[in-house]
């Protein structure tokens, strides 16, 4: 639920001493309440990250008039939002539903602070998903030939619907780097952590062969170098000798659609900043 009294800043700026004092003195002056407040310094990039929620009977404005200032002094990043508010997000998916399902079931408990206006899709086989939902699908077929045409659509998308996120759900297409370009921090794809031990076709299968002891799950933004954008979230679940393809494959959907989930909800909450080739995640 947005709470238009309660207020999350986020702001990253080359590091230095009494970053935390300025922001929080601005805060105060505005008669703000600091409900929560989280900071790190970088050794890698040398920049300083925050994020903080503000209680207050005060409009955007008047917080705006407050921390502009002391952020063009600190030449800062920085963002302004409700807490609560629900980001607008475009989900790709293909065949595979298990990470589709628990995104759409848990948007719509209420558990996960986003809203989806669309899910495009390269295969029919989840619009029937989408419609117990009641989620526009649409279905573009991509061929060496159509790709592009796709792409297009997809950044089309984008622009209407006003999207701030674009999931990859399992979405099996690689996008181009033009693409990746556009969509740069705003973009986030799962794979299971076999990556790059196993890949190409039935990973669980080749795993399973090999007799692999830990099974798992990496959420990253995406970019052009495949699978290896900033890392936002991983999990890992043991297992042994005793199990079969099959519950390798299951035990590692849980893994996928868990850590797909979380760093959509970290994103969603403004918990994330990317510092470089790494993120900045404040649980």
């Amino acid at each position: 639920m947005i709470d238009s009294t309660h207020w999350l800043l986020t702001l990253s700026c080359p590091d230095r001493p009494g970053i935390v004092h300025q922001v929080t003195g601005a805060i105060v002056q505005a008669l703000g309440n600091i409900t929560e407040l989280q900071q790190f310094s970088s050794l890698e990039s040398g920049r300083f990250y925050m994020r903080v929620q503000v209680q207050s009977g005060f409009d955007r404005s008047v917080f705006e008039e407050a921390v502009a200032p002391i952020a063009a002094e600190l030449d800062a990043e920085w963002t302004l939002d409700y807490v609560g508010r629900k980001r607008r997000t475009l989900v790709l998916a293909s065949k595979m539903g298990h990470c589709l399902n628990d995104l759409l079931f848990r948007q719509r408990a209420g558990y996960l602070p986003i809203q989806i206006p669309l899910i495009i899709s390269n295969h029919p086989d989840l619009a029937e998903l989408a419609s117990f939902y009641s989620i526009p699908f649409e279905h573009h077929v991509v061929t060496p030939e159509t790709k592009a045409d796709v792409e297009r659509r997809i950044r089309n998308a984008v622009a209407e619907h006003d999207i701030e996120l674009v999931v990859l759900a399992r979405y099996m297409q690689i996008l181009s780097p033009e693409l990746c370009q556009a969509l740069e921090g705003r973009a986030i794809n799962i794979h299971h952590s076999f990556l790059p031990g196993f890949k190409g076709a039935d990973p669980y299968r080749q795993a399973h062969a090999r007799g692999v002891k830990l099974i798992g799950a990496t959420a990253h933004f995406v970019t052009a170098d495949l699978d290896e954008g900033p890392i936002i979230e991983q999990n890992v679940r043991r297992v042994d000798h005793t199990m079969e393809v099959p519950q390798l494959i299951a035990m590692g959907q849980e893994q996928e659609t868990r850590t797909l989930t979380e760093a959509v909800r970290l994103f969603a909450e403004h918990r994330v900043l990317i510092d470089g080739p790494r993120t900045i995640v404040f649980s």
